[in-house]
């Protein structure tokens, strides 16, 4: 049994998929043998610098997992204090979640005091390397962090190789990502929609997640408006808070006229509720500008919700086309011809592939590429 500390966001955090993905991550360490906790942040982002609304749980805590609030990442005598506390707990993996380069100062230090044990590997799951949007320091603050890991585990090829401009040497593995599996379980489209209170004779498009300009929500509603008139009794549903200014999509929804056909959930969605909107919805639409991987993508997965994803990034990788969605170029014509050609073949074409093709995305793939590192 080795003794493993998670580091990154945590509940009462509500940091959405990182914070999910960690629970869950723990508790497959937990499954598998292992000593696991996670140490999370006691003051993750400034309100200053936090796009959304709050950045705290509404939900209960996960249950069976010790998390503790200890990382200020704008606080430097934090970081030498928590790095100091980890390097006495001397635990065999730290396991560091890396996804923005502002936390590279914060965590970067915290790792170079627990390596003063001359014990401890560190690992990191590095979900961006070179980030969607991009600010000064970017560079530097990555090439702090990095410098201060043993390995890394990424889940795009996009990312390892964004991560090798930075480091050619130490030793990564690119692994799946995991299922999210712990939203509950599938439930029927009628039981989903009369939950939500969602027409039952619509056909539904899903947008989900939070809103940010890479994720091309602005060319999604530019491709429904075009296809709209093709497909009788065709809704958008967006599922997910604004993390900027909701104006322009506003004002472009208003241009377009598509108001009247638009169902706008545009406030952060709950782990409680999640299972309805994938379950409510026929497909799910990733209208991605760029992109390393995204988490909504094993989401669709694990409730076998067909996929329309743009070929950007590793999207395209993890969508086989016309057989677990339709892959589409990242413009609105393009986005408009794969939403018809997905109703053209039919949700029950995509069943029996999206079956197959989960069994790839196991947790314990994640666990056994970390402990081999």
């Amino acid at each position: 049994m080795s003794k493993i500390i998670i580091l990154g966001p945590g509940y009462p955090l509500r940091g959405g998929g990182l914070t999910t993905f960690n629970h869950r991550l723990c508790k497959e360490f937990q499954a598998m043998g292992h000593d696991c906790e996670i140490w999370s942040f006691s003051l993750q982002y400034p309100s200053i610098l936090f796009p959304g609304k709050t950045q705290f749980s509404e939900e209960p805590a996960p249950e069976g997992i010790n998390i503790q609030s200890k990382i200020n990442s704008i606080n430097p005598l934090n970081w030498f204090k928590t790095g100091n506390q980890l390097r006495k707990e001397k635990p065999d993996v730290v396991v560091v979640r890396y996804w923005l380069p502002f936390m590279g100062p914060a965590l970067g230090t915290i790792l170079r005091r627990v390596k003063k044990n001359k014990h401890t590997k560190v690992i990191c799951i590095a979900d961006n390397v070179i980030p969607h949007e991009k600010r000064p320091g970017d560079s530097l603050f990555t090439k702090y962090f990095i410098k201060a890991c043993d390995g890394f585990i990424t889940m795009s090829e996009k990312v390892m190789s964004d991560l090798r401009k930075f480091d050619k040497l130490k030793p990564a593995s690119l692994v799946q990502h995991p299922l999210y599996d712990n939203f509950g379980d599938i439930i029927s489209k009628e039981a989903a929609r009369t939950h939500l209170r969602l027409p039952m004779d619509e056909k539904i498009i899903l947008f989900f997640g939070f809103i940010r300009k890479y994720k091309g929500l602005d060319q999604l509603l530019e491709a429904f408006a075009e296809i709209k008139p093709q497909i009788s009794n065709l809704k958008l549903l967006v599922a997910g808070e604004f993390y900027e200014d909701e104006k322009p999509y506003q004002d472009l929804i208003g241009k377009l006229n598509i108001k009247d056909d638009l169902i706008l959930h545009t406030h952060f969605i709950n782990d409680s509720e999640v299972k309805y909107y994938l379950c409510a919805s026929d497909v799910l639409v990733q209208p991605y500008k760029n992109a390393t991987q995204s988490g909504v993508t094993p989401l669709a997965y694990y409730f076998e919700k067909p996929m329309i994803v743009t070929n950007v990034g590793g999207l395209a990788a993890l969508v086989p086309n016309e057989k677990c969605g339709i892959v589409t170029e990242p413009n609105p014509e393009s986005i408009a011809a794969g939403i018809r050609k997905f109703y053209e073949l039919g949700e029950e074409h995509f069943i029996p592939h999206l079956r197959s093709e989960k069994k790839k995305y196991s947790w314990s793939n994640i666990v056994n590429a970390i402990m081999s590192i």
